[in-house]
């Protein structure tokens, strides 16, 4: 339970670092980048982590031990946009909420959906004694449209080199809504690591459809075929040619292999994981991608559904409605793996 709260207000950030709260092995510091973006960093005695508190709260930035746990990417610094598409260099966002995914050439709703950048309306601390919580909230509604009320949080432990992501939806309107979520987490590509989970063999399979983004090559067609008929696996990162254009896998219905789905990515130097619960979230992406500008290693992206647009969620049966005042909460628990944490 939170001990103290500090309230934000975007006048309070400028270029110039302020440290406006420090308590043993923690400190936060705020900040505005030179694009005028708003940012909040939060160390504790094993890294630092870099929100957005008003930009979608965007995880910018994460950082255990040296080493940096996002992809590799072309942005110096986050830029104000509307879709995510135009800055793309963050640790990790919100995906959805009305939509989500990559639209489909039928779809009307952009890469993603309206939450990575949305304009928050408020943000604010909550603090105690080995934590801290960076909170938000921000009201979608249109005329003749949607209302929701969307409030994510992050927070990082004194102590931990993970972090622990919330999302809650409630529906305002009196009519019921879609709901389709992601947690986007964007982990950096780590050559020759392993990745593991708690499903069984098969459970993830490759993605067959081709994104309008994604421009197929010769070489990358006989890899997806390779993969589909079993002469090729991958389950390490050991083959950084064959990744350009990005490899996609889905795995559904998560909830019928465990109630907590952990996912692993592996190198002798480092461990990364991933925890949720399969109650709230049912279906996992990986995806991967490697070339001279952007590199990941996203061995799972928590989700509601798989992230190939508003249409086919609803073909497939996998969309959420949320009635009149109904609500959903998502948490998702990630960083790198230390000892016996």
């Amino acid at each position: 339970m939170a001990i103290g709260r500090v309230a934000l207000r975007r006048e309070y950030f400028r270029e110039k670092r302020d440290t406006i709260y420090a308590q043993g092995k923690m400190e936060v510091v705020m900040f505005r980048y030179p694009s005028g973006v708003e940012a909040l960093e939060i160390t504790n005695e094993l890294g630092r982590m870099t929100v957005l508190p008003y930009m979608g709260q965007m995880i910018w930035d994460l950082m255990f031990d040296g080493i940096d746990l996002k992809m590799k990417n072309m942005f110096d610094q986050p830029r104000k946009a509307e879709t995510i598409i135009d800055t793309y260099g963050c640790f990790a966002f919100h995906s959805g909420l009305l939509q989500n995914g990559c639209p489909a050439p039928e779809d009307d709703h952009a890469l993603h959906g309206e939450m990575p950048c949305a304009d928050m309306d408020e943000a604010w601390l909550e603090i105690d004694q080995e934590s801290i919580r960076v909170c938000g909230t921000t009201e979608h509604v249109k005329g003749f449209g949607h209302h929701y009320v969307a409030s994510p949080s992050v927070t990082m432990f004194e102590s931990s080199s993970f972090i622990e992501i919330k999302m809650n939806v409630r529906n305002l309107s009196s009519a019921k809504m879609p709901l389709q979520y992601m947690c986007h987490t964007n982990y950096a590509y780590v050559e020759g690591a392993k990745m593991t989970e708690n499903l069984p063999e098969g459970a993830f399979t490759l993605r067959k459809t081709v994104p309008a983004h994604v421009k197929p090559n010769e070489q990358w067609l006989a890899y997806n075929e390779a993969l589909l008929e079993g002469r090729e696996t991958l389950e390490s990162l050991d083959r950084p040619e064959m990744y350009d254009p990005e490899i996609v896998f889905f795995a559904d219905r998560l909830d019928r292999y465990a109630e907590t789905a952990e996912f692993r990515m592996k190198s002798p130097e480092v461990e990364f994981f991933t925890r949720f619960k399969t109650s709230e979230l049912n279906y996992a992406t990986r995806w991967l991608l490697y070339n001279g500008d952007q590199q990941v290693g996203a061995f799972v992206l928590p989700a509601t559904c798989r992230p190939e647009g508003y249409l086919a969620a609803e073909a497939s049966g996998t969309l959420i409605e949320l009635a009149a005042g109904e609500e959903r909460t998502f948490t998702v628990t990630t960083g790198m793996k230390k000892g016996d944490e």
